[in-house]
């Protein structure tokens, strides 16, 4: 293919003949060979929309002729349908508050621009990627702003597999409810509730991780575009900083808010800090779902047993026929490092200093692999898992039956003491609270059923004591 030579204030340097991006986005190349991974799809699709909103507002406002906006236009679309994302060589992870990105995006918009209108790659007379593409804008206000405009879309499908796993979470919580179980604290047996009881409880917390996303989603909406530089708008037109954020909406179809102090709003990466403690909850609750099933499915013969997980593949090299809960184990494992990623995230923000924080590239990195991570791992977790748990309800029945805390609904009673003994006799002699009840005569059979039914002890009452429901 050959080389072409490009010239910059740095000297001379040589970039694949047939290469869209120039100077820059190279020497960013060579300096950044951190992750072997380029910048995120979304946030190359967030660049472009940025550069084709600023186009329609610098023609619109006599600034930028229309062959010019008409082909950085045409660019960006071709960029939005999918197109020269192979250009975009710029390392996730690089210096410089993410200018190595937006030049990229400048670079090869304008290369692009200009083949349109019949130039040559690397001829910036036609098309400028500093004077039109980037006209008006400065990275530190384009780079956050596409990085919000990844984050919600991805944060989109995000919500999406949420809404899915807590409809999966409701269905089982109606197919469980009729099976009584052993609910324990701390490990140990505490009181009988329903298996539907404790799939609902799941239900709910991955409706309060919807809550909180949408509500981090929210405040991310608003962005610092027309701020440029440090937030005051050098170099922009008023007009261009009035207009700007209005056209950006139409481009992406996303609600987005100018900030209303755009030096803060430049300084600061708060909103990224509380979407990822966001996310980072949500894993957190996924990964307490995920050791749950792996306990409640702990055996099979000398666990605890009272679910079946689906078996997905042999789990051993050695013991034959053993099983182990993959699945769940996947989940707790993107937990960790989404909580990681959180840390990471958070240190970023903190050390950002003055008019600008320059560790956005880390941020987004961060960001996006765990909404990524977590958008996978909640559909192998339904697909693979959830959808397909089984119960032994006469597993749940039996420890529900020889466990001592059934003694605690005989207390209003027999009276704690009495309780207290029966409990101890039962453990000490291997005996179930039923026998010792009836031998000691401490109630008759029929009100002793009556106490010791499971079901009623998963609602709240006295049972047959005439509070709440009997």
């Amino acid at each position: 293919m050959g080389i072409r030579v490009e010239e910059d204030l740095l000297g001379r340097i040589e970039i694949p003949r047939g290469a869209y991006y120039g100077n820059q986005t190279q020497r960013a190349y060579n300096n950044f060979k951190i992750t072997s991974r380029p910048i995120h799809r979304e946030l190359i699709m967030g660049l472009a929309m940025v550069k084709k909103a600023a186009a329609y507002v610098n023609y619109s406002i006599g600034i930028l002729d229309e062959d010019i906006k008409e082909a950085i236009t045409k660019a960006c679309d071709e960029i939005l349908e999918g197109k020269l994302h192979d250009q975009f060589i710029v390392d996730a992870i690089q210096g410089g508050a993410g200018t190595s990105m937006n030049m990229n995006a400048n670079e090869v918009i304008a290369n692009r621009a200009a083949e349109i209108l019949g130039g040559a790659k690397g001829d910036y007379k036609l098309v400028s990627p500093n004077d039109h593409v980037n006209e008006c804008q400065s990275t530190n206000d384009v780079v956050p702003t596409a990085g919000k405009i990844a984050t919600i879309n991805l944060l989109h499908i995000l919500l999406e597999k949420l809404d899915a796993l807590k409809e999966m979470l409701i269905i089982k919580a109606t197919e469980f409810d009729d099976v009584i179980k052993m609910g324990r604290t701390q490990l140990q047996d505490a009181a009988p509730m329903r298996l539907g009881q404790e799939f609902k409880a799941y239900s709910s917390a991955i409706e309060r991780d919807i809550t909180r996303i949408k509500l981090s989603m929210e405040r991310i909406k608003s962005v610092n575009l027309g701020g440029t530089v440090i937030g005051t708008g050098l170099n922009a037109h008023e007009e261009y900083v009035r207009n700007i954020v209005p056209k950006l909406n139409k481009v992406s179809g996303i609600d987005l808010k100018q900030a209303d102090d755009l030096i803060g709003a430049t300084q600061n990466a708060d909103d990224f800090v509380d979407v990822s403690a966001a996310i980072r909850v949500c894993a957190v609750n996924l990964s307490k779902m995920a050791n749950d099933l792996r306990l409640l499915s702990s055996g099979p013969k000398t666990g605890i047993g009272e679910i079946h997980l689906p078996a997905k593949q042999a789990g051993s090299s050695i013991v034959p026929g053993k099983v182990n809960p993959v699945i769940p184990e996947v989940v707790n494992q993107i937990a960790f490092n989404v909580i990681g990623n959180d840390v990471t995230i958070t240190m970023a923000a903190e050390a950002g200093q003055l008019e600008l924080n320059a560790f956005l590239p880390i941020v987004f990195y961060k960001l996006f692999e765990s909404i990524e991570t977590l958008i996978t791992g909640i559909e192998t977790f339904l697909e693979n898992c959830l959808r397909d748990i089984m119960v032994d309800k006469d597993r749940c029945r039996s420890l529900v039956d020889h466990s001592l805390t059934m003694v605690t609904a005989l207390s209003p009673h027999i009276g704690y003491e009495n309780a207290t003994k029966v409990s101890q006799e039962a453990l000490k002699k291997n005996r179930t609270i039923r026998e010792i009840v009836l031998r000691e005569e401490l109630l008759n059979e029929e009100r002793l059923d009556e106490v010791l039914e499971p079901y009623k002890m998963t609602k709240p009452g006295i049972i047959g004591g005439g509070i709440g429901e009997s």
